[in-house]
């Protein structure tokens, strides 16, 4: 539908598909240009209001408008406002987005099209290091939830000709903007032309977790499959070396994570802090942790199953300094460890480092030499359940922390029940569900290992110096199956 070129008729219409009046936010103002009427509308706290002053300013004086005889859009745009970022539509709907966007509109009266000012100033925090990715050293800044600051974050790292931000809008109610970040002569055409297929395809009317909803949208995931699909990060360094790299970026508006893709399951053992070493000292922390994962997994479920199901291998290793003990209390002692320490973390992470010291104190001292005067636990199931707690911390992903553990409390929960036969069905169900991981696209999740290329794999197992790790010009790596 198309605004009319009757100022009133205009007015009439916004006010039925707008609240204005009943909405404080809603900001209308009548003017007048050179005799003729005008009408404008905006968001309160959504845009600069000094841009409107010195442009109403200017339009107001009759002086100013004496050279123009039957003014258009068009050549009072291109004459009188020397503002920037104008255009002008002819679109109801266009004009409804635009204003719930954040830019504001300007009717005049017998103009067939409206004048889009876009002067936005989104609140927004400082750009300050992700609490949940920092690192000693290295840049200090990080993403935030407008969309525009995140872009020029990006920009001011990759200043290629060749890098390109498409835009989509994804929900029929909260018309979110979507940022397709790439880099036009390394991406994976074939890829990008599938994402823009499905971002435009999605029948969704909200994403009301950011980046995270339209993570779960791209990749449907059923419940035994507990780790990752899509990396998502706050660092714009990081981001800027997978979009060189050749993997595609999505950016969603009021959200400061943003989504990789394609993904692999190495890419969780990476972090920026190896590149800011000696390659030595980078590999050798890269290589503990691509230890940490089994350690992770399988250190409590390998100690339940030699404790309860062999114990001359239990008192000849010393696995339990208290002698012997029932399986019941063993089985118990272990299942209150893991759900101590989950909880312990857990309360941690919600809460500032204010009171991490505290906490720590709490959880370490008080709860855990008191579990242990009343008989909750031992010595060293507390010890073997610290060291998981630390392996799990050592992964740079949280959400490849987080799915291990579901993975180890099912190892335990079956070898506690079950025994021997239980831990062994149990790790083969974990090693299908992680082999049947869905990725976007058909991707294949363990590259570089399927399809094998030795060349990549070193490069994900060592840490090579900067003159060796540049990315290559295109992009390649092929499918394991065809998408559907």
């Amino acid at each position: 539908m198309n605004i009319s070129t009757n100022l009133t008729d205009n007015i009439k219409m916004m006010k039925e598909l707008l609240p204005i009046g009943k909405s404080y936010d809603f900001v209308t103002r009548d003017l007048e240009f050179a005799g003729r009427k005008a009408y404008f509308i905006c968001i309160n706290g959504l845009c600069d209001m000094d841009v409107f002053q010195s442009l109403f300013a200017n339009l107001q004086n009759p002086e100013f408008l004496s050279d123009l005889e039957n003014p258009s859009t068009d050549t009072l745009i291109a004459s009188k406002m020397g503002y920037s970022q104008i255009e002008v539509t002819a679109s109801l709907d266009n004009v409804l987005y635009q204003i719930l966007s954040g830019p504001s509109v300007l009717f005049v009266d017998r103009f067939p099209k409206a004048i889009i000012i876009d002067a936005r100033s989104y609140p927004k925090r400082g750009m300050d290091e992700p609490d949940m990715e920092q690192m000693t050293r290295g840049a200090r800044d990080g993403f935030v939830e407008t969309l525009s600051s995140n872009t020029n974050l990006i920009r001011r790292r990759v200043r290629s000709a060749d890098l390109t931000f498409e835009k989509v809008k994804i929900g029929t109610v909260s018309k979110t903007d979507v940022a397709i970040a790439y880099l036009g002569d390394c991406v994976n055409h074939s890829l990008l032309k599938e994402l823009k297929q499905t971002l435009s395809g999605l029948k969704v009317t909200t994403l009301t977790m950011g980046a995270k909803s339209l993570e779960e949208l791209l990749v449907p995931k059923r419940f035994w499959s507990v780790l990752p699909s899509m990396q998502l990060t706050q660092r714009p360094d990081v981001a800027c070396s997978y979009i060189t790299e050749g993997h595609i970026i999505l950016l969603v508006d009021n959200s400061p994570m943003v989504l990789i893709l394609p993904c692999t399951i190495f890419q969780f053992t990476q972090s920026p802090e190896d590149y800011l070493k000696n390659p030595v000292v980078g590999t050798y922390f890269r290589l503990i942790r691509f230890l940490c994962i089994p350690v992770n997994l399988l250190l409590m479920p390998v100690f339940l199953l030699l404790t309860t199901c062999y114990p001359a291998f239990t008192q000849k290793w010393n696995l339990l300094s208290t002698g012997s003990m029932g399986n019941t209390r063993i089985i118990f002692y272990v299942i209150a460890v893991e759900l101590f320490l989950d909880l312990f973390r857990y309360s941690t992470s919600l809460n500032t480092s204010k009171y991490s010291g505290s906490l720590s104190i709490v959880g370490g001292l008080i709860i855990g030499d008191i579990a242990v005067t009343l008989n909750w636990a031992t010595p060293e199931i507390l010890f073997y359940g610290g060291i998981t707690l630390l392996a799990g911390l050592t992964l740079s992903s949280p959400e490849l922390a987080d799915g291990l553990r579901i993975y180890r409390i099912f190892l335990v929960l079956a070898t506690a029940f079950f025994g021997v036969w239980g831990f062994w069905i149990a790790l083969s169900l974990v090693i299908i569900s992680i082999l049947l991981t869905p990725t976007f696209g058909g991707m294949s999740y363990f590259w570089p290992l399927a399809p094998f290329q030795g060349k990549a794999l070193y490069r994900l197992l060592f840490r090579s110096p900067t003159y060796k790790a540049q990315p290559s010009t295109h992009y390649e790596r092929g499918k394991v199956h065809n998408p559907k």
